[in-house]
């Protein structure tokens, strides 16, 4: 039996070739906000109603590993990440190991509801999903 429920989808981490140009066509075409920037990683958090939109540079460390700007040769999508509750790491982790599941140690994320424990798993494809608990108070 599964140790959560799901939510809804927290947030979408894209690859970007031009960080202002992106921004700008986010905000000002289709209205998100900047909730935040993070210099040191190289992304913008757009918020987009209950969810949110995360904008990587090509250079950053989040979107370097991708490796080739979106297109034929190179992924755009970084991760997705889903609302889940409760988030028990412990159940969790085992619950996937079980499944044969690749599992990352969880760690304080920022989202679309704000800071709080995550932990990554990878899909049968290599797709990483990231599995996000309620925000911290």
């Amino acid at each position: 039996m599964r140790p959560f429920t799901l939510k809804h989808i927290d947030h979408l981490v894209l690859r970007v070739r031009d960080l202002p140009r992106s921004v700008a066509f986010y905000r000002d075409l289709l209205g998100c906000t900047v909730s935040r920037a993070r210099e040191d990683l190289g992304m913008v958090h757009l918020a987009t109603g209950t969810a949110m939109i995360d904008l990587v540079t090509l250079e950053g460390p989040l979107g370097r590993p991708g490796g080739a700007a979106p297109g034929a040769e190179g992924r755009n999508l970084h991760h997705f990440c889903l609302r889940i509750e409760p988030f028990d790491e412990q159940a969790i982790t085992a619950y996937l190991l079980a499944a044969g599941v690749a599992v990352e140690p969880a760690e304080k994320r920022y989202g679309a509801e704000g800071e709080g424990l995550s932990l990554y798993c990878y899909d049968p494809d290599g797709n990483q999903v990231e599995l996000k608990g309620p925000s911290a108070p």
